[in-house]
């Protein structure tokens, strides 16, 4: 049966839901797409503040009624959820994404929720045709992809892929978004209940069951990194990220190896101020403090614009050889890079021949992925001297 809709962004009315929303506005390039949420009235008020055309379609769905949900998936070929904690409101809606056959992203960096989605509902996506797809924003695509596109560089420069890569974030201007800190203590939150949740967090393969790799580096200690004689500090977003890039590999059929190691740190500068600076990071929670964002609340648009980020991809061939690769997005990335790379992943999924199941974007979409978002989405991809 054709579906109504392309794309349905389901919290539209939330602050980067409506960045997603205001996104698809001028680059939706013919796919037809609704807002849904769980007030008409504020969906359209919404809808006129944004300026978008007075007939875009509006879906109420609420995270707490199963039959609402239920409809607005059997109206698209892909729902956008920036509804979160996922932990908290999108158990019912990937339920209803893996039953009904439709595709589904995210903005997810809840591993643990990651993984019990994996153990309940895989075999329901992979039986109704649906690709369930977390971590399409900043957390993971730059990552995931960036490991992915250096990889290659060294299969085809070495003639074996790279047993150890180091992703180091060189440059980050702009914040987490509120809905990333929320995540964070709704998971610690549940994690105090709950032990296991807490061993799907420390475990690097928690997103691979079946399959254990060899001890990864942890990145959790300042570091001094001889090859580029920068000092590094750990990287709040690497427990989400690395598990994810592991994920892809496993679902590839490990082309990485299966003895690869990978981990994610943030470089400060040289010498002492830098090794000054990396403990003072470390000492650091920067989801602690209740100065940030909160859920719904955001930077503004200039801000967004003048953001940026530098991420280089180290690896260690095979054959002795230290390979480079970057990967650059040109707005901030909690906000306004991710809401263009959620939008595109969820346009280019709708498109895409894959067999059911929970995928990771790299793996499902891989290198079309990365030729959008550096067509569309101002992110770049390149190797490095």
């Amino acid at each position: 049966m054709a579906k109504e809709f392309d794309v349905v962004v389901y919290g539209a009315t939330g602050f980067t839901g409506r960045l997603v929303a205001e996104y698809l506005i001028g680059n939706a390039r013919g796919k037809r797409w609704a807002m849904a949420g769980r007030s008409a009235g504020k969906l359209a008020e919404v809808r006129d503040l944004m300026g978008a055309p007075a007939d875009t379609p509006l879906i109420v769905a609420d995270a707490s009624d199963e039959a609402s949900l239920a409809d607005m998936v059997a109206r698209t070929k892909v729902v956008l959820t920036t509804v979160g904690p996922y932990q908290l409101y999108g158990n019912e809606l990937v339920a209803a994404c893996a039953k009904g056959g439709t595709d589904y992203v995210d903005l997810c960096g809840e591993p643990a929720w990651m993984r019990h989605m994996i153990d309940a509902h895989a075999d329901a996506a992979k039986a109704s045709g649906a690709r369930i797809v977390f971590s399409c924003g900043f957390d993971s695509i730059p990552f995931d992809l960036g490991v992915l596109y250096l990889q290659d560089i060294v299969k085809a420069e070495a003639g074996a892929p790279a047993p150890r890569i180091k992703g180091r974030v060189r440059k980050m201007q702009g914040t987490f978004s509120g809905g990333t800190a929320a995540s964070l203590k709704a998971t610690m939150a549940a994690a105090a209940k709950d032990l296991s949740i807490l061993g799907h967090l420390k475990n690097p393969f928690a997103l691979t069951p079946g399959f254990e790799g060899p001890s990864q580096p942890m990145g959790l200690m300042p570091e001094y990194d001889s090859a580029t004689g920068m000092w590094a500090a750990p990287f709040i977003m690497a427990p989400i990220n690395t598990k994810s890039v592991h994920r892809t590999n496993a679902l590839l059929g490990h082309p990485y190896g299966t003895n690869f190691k990978y981990d994610e740190m943030l470089f400060t500068t040289i010498g002492d101020a830098g090794k000054a600076a990396a403990e003072a990071i470390a000492k650091i929670n920067p989801m602690a403090s209740d100065k940030g964002p909160k859920p719904g609340e955001g930077p503004s648009k200039e801000e967004r614009d003048n953001g940026f980020y530098d991420i280089v991809f180290i690896a260690e061939g095979p054959d002795g050889k230290t390979r480079k690769a970057a990967v650059t997005g040109d707005r901030d990335p909690g906000y306004g890079s991710t809401s263009k790379m959620i939008s595109e992943a969820a346009m280019l999924l709708g498109e895409t021949e894959a067999a059911g199941g929970i995928w990771t974007p790299g793996a499902v979409m891989g290198h079309p992925l990365i030729e959008r978002l550096e067509r569309h989405a101002g992110l770049t991809f390149r190797k490095e001297a």
